[in-house]
């Protein structure tokens, strides 16, 4: 789904910022495949909210054939697909 033309807020708590970011991780059940949203977030709350997304996918229990990489950081984009969305692996400390 392309993302929304309207103004899209950083998850943080009490962050009253505009999202820079989408924290993410490629999900497949073996036929089809998407990224999952883990966090919005803005340039402040990045390193955080990337930290906060790493833990939480720890947590996560998969069925059987699916798969779930380690999140990413990706450029948000207005009118573009999640598959057409950079991802700034340099920024996924």
């Amino acid at each position: 789904m392309p993302m929304p033309s309207y103004p899209i807020y950083c998850y943080t708590k009490g962050c009253k910022n505009l999202a820079s970011y989408k924290i993410a991780a490629r999900w497949s059940d073996g036929v089809r495949s998407e990224l999952k949203t883990y966090s919005l977030c803005c340039v402040d709350c990045l390193h955080e909210s990337f930290r906060k997304s790493r833990d939480k996918q720890k947590s996560c229990r998969l069925a059987q054939g699916e798969t779930l990489e380690p999140p990413g950081v990706y450029q948000l984009q207005h009118g573009q697909r999640d598959q057409k969305l950079q991802r700034l692996a340099e920024l996924e400390v």
